[in-house]
Parts: C-alpha cells; structure tokens; sequence
C-alpha cells in the first residue's frame, strides 16, 4: 500500500490405459516455448488475469504514463496491495483499490481525481504516484523498474541513500514478487516453458485417486477437497500454493487451451470475465483430462475439463508462488509497502526521512 506523503464429464478412477500414462510422463517434459520476457515490458495483460471491470484502466494507465510502469507491473502491484478490492482498508487507514493513504492522495492529486475509492480515478492514480518516484530515483543505477518499486515501498530517501534497492528484506522481497508477479499477468507473446515440478505434483494426485472428497479438506486426515490437493500437490515438490483456488490464479503464467501441458493447473469460475469468482482448481494431466477433488459425495477422480465454467489454466513456477502475497483471516491482503502515513518507514533498522526531503509533487 502506497502509506507515505513523503519519499517514497468424469472417467472411473483406474480406468486409464498405459498409453494415457505414457503421455501424461512424455508430456510434461515436453519442450513448449522460449522463455518469456521477465517484467512484462511493453506487453499487454494475459486474458482473464485481472477483472474484466479493471482491465481498460489498467491497461490504458499501464502503457500512457511513464516506462516504467507497465500494465502488468501495474496488475502486479494491485493485486498484492488489494486483490482488486475496491473496498479495501489496510489497518493504517489506507484505502481503495490502489491502497493509498488520504494525505499521499491530496499530495499528488491531478486532473481532480478526488475518490480513492473509484477504480477510474484510484488506478491512474497509483500509475502517477509510481511515476513520481520513478522521477525522483532517475540518477540511481541499475534498474528503473526496481527502484521505483524499491522507492514505492520504502520511500525514495531510503533508494538513493543506498543507490539502489535498499538493504531491508520486506522491501528485497516486495520488489522481486511485483516483478514475478508481473509475468503472471502478462500476455505471453509464445509458449509457457513446462514446469519442472509437474510429474511429480501429477504423481502425488495420482496417488490419491478415489479418496473421497472432503470440504475444507487439505490432507490432514487423508481427504481432500480441490484446492487443498493442488496446494498438497505441489507442497510434495516444495512449491508452496495459497490454500483458496482463486488465489492459486496467479502462481505462474497463463498458457492458452492449445498450450496446456501435463501439470499446468486448470480453473473453473461462475463469471469467465472475473478471477475472483474462481472456484475450482484441478491438475490437467493431458487428453483433456485432469485430476480433480470434485464435490462432496464425490471421489478424487479424473475430469475432463471441456465444461461451460472453464476459465483458465496456470503453469506454477516457484517465483509465481512465492511471489503470491499473503490473505489475512478476514480475506484482506497483506504485503503491501512499509511506511507510515508521515513517510517513516517500519522496517527494521531504516531511517526515517529528513524533514526537507518531503517532495512536493
């Protein structure tokens, strides 16, 4: 959050014949594509990856106000600060969709935006105030994109005292998962790179076939519902996922129908223009097919996924899941940036700003 006004259709379980288990082996290793850009850089955003309501905003505030915000980076940060809730309130009093405090809003307001709590004002507004510190970090070394993140969190006193991303881990960590969260929302120009984790996530849901499933369940005694397996899917080969389906959306980059490989995670939604109305997740494991926790009463099983409420896949990357920022217990996100609302930062061992060194905008 931006705190300172200073610096800144089911088969049987076991009815699948060698040949089906062959494909899913070969096909995870399957070569898919060259690898992607890593910040987004003059990319548009992958279909379904922020709401449909958001997504002209975003993309039009993402390619009109400087370099170095891009509308993935844009999405990226977003989503860490709210989770695209325009509602949102951070225990500091910081508001809206973009998460930015009242007296930073009044310091940087242009063009009469007045209401955080408008996404068509709030999004350019985040843009902007990005750009600001982009300005105000120009001369340091290395690169633009980082240390105006760096700045965002951490304030910009904190950037050019150290050149560069300052020495603290909570802004370290903010920069790099806006950047790797930045190629989960980006349009990708080819192919996905296959994950290197797949078979053994698909081995461990195979493993679990006809268990029955278990609402809320995530192993503990045996049972599964769907996004529990998939978040014990790939704890089995140390990627850590969100416990909720909607939340694991954003793990890695987004391959088209055409692209999915065994191990991509597979979606289903009530509204196809919405990531939050995600509600179920399986493992797709080839042919149309995936391995899934369906319903209460039902069985872990395979599915195909050819249904109406498709809505997309994830290929997991570790940076995708480690970059996912963290939901409190009441649903709100945390992570966001670390000072204050007088422009002091909270982080351990940071010096607050000057005095005189308060921009004016």
């Amino acid at each position: 959050m931006v705190l300172r006004n200073g610096p800144r259709a089911a088969i049987a379980a076991g009815a699948l014949g060698a040949g089906f288990l062959l494909l899913i082996g070969l096909g995870t290793y399957a070569a898919s594509g060259v690898p992607q850009t890593t910040d987004g850089s003059g990319l548009g955003l992958a279909p379904g990856t922020v709401p449909a309501a958001y997504q002209a905003l975003i993309q039009q505030a993402g390619t009109g106000t400087c370099a170095q915000v891009t509308a993935p980076l844009l999405a990226a940060q977003l989503y860490q600060e709210s989770g695209f809730n325009p509602n949102a309130v951070s225990p500091v009093g910081a508001q809206g969709i973009s998460q930015i405090m009242p007296a930073t809003w009044a310091q940087y307001a242009v063009n009469n935006w007045q209401n955080p709590w408008d996404p068509s004002q709030a999004i350019p507004m985040a843009a902007h105030i990005d750009c600001e510190y982009a300005k105000d970090v120009a001369s340091v070394p290395g690169d633009p994109q980082a240390n105006m993140l760096a700045a965002y969190n951490a304030g910009t006193d904190a950037v050019l005292r150290y050149q560069g991303v300052p020495p603290y881990s909570e802004t370290q960590s903010y920069v790099k998962s806006i950047l790797a969260l930045a190629r989960t929302f980006t349009a990708a120009s080819a192919p996905v790179d296959v994950s290197a984790q797949a078979s053994g996530a698909i081995y461990f849901a195979q493993s679990r076939l006809g268990t029955p499933y278990e609402w809320g369940g995530d192993g503990a005694d045996g049972r599964f519902d769907c996004s529990g397996l998939t978040m014990m899917a790939f704890r089995s080969v140390g990627i850590e996922l969100p416990r909720v389906a909607n939340d694991q959306w954003n793990a890695g980059q987004h391959p088209s129908r055409d692209q999915l490989r065994p191990g991509d995670l597979v979606f289903f939604a009530t509204d196809l223009t919405d990531p939050r109305s995600i509600h179920h997740v399986g493992i797709y494991v080839g042919g149309g097919y995936m391995i899934d926790a369906p319903h209460t009463g039902a069985v872990i099983r395979y599915d195909t996924i050819d249904q109406k409420e498709y809505f997309g896949a994830t290929r997991v990357t570790p940076d995708g899941a480690a970059a996912l920022p963290s939901r409190n217990p009441d649903g709100t996100i945390s992570g966001g940036s670390a000072l204050d609302g007088r422009g002091n930062s909270t982080l351990a061992g940071a010096a607050s700003p000057s005095p005189g060194a308060t921009r004016t905008p």
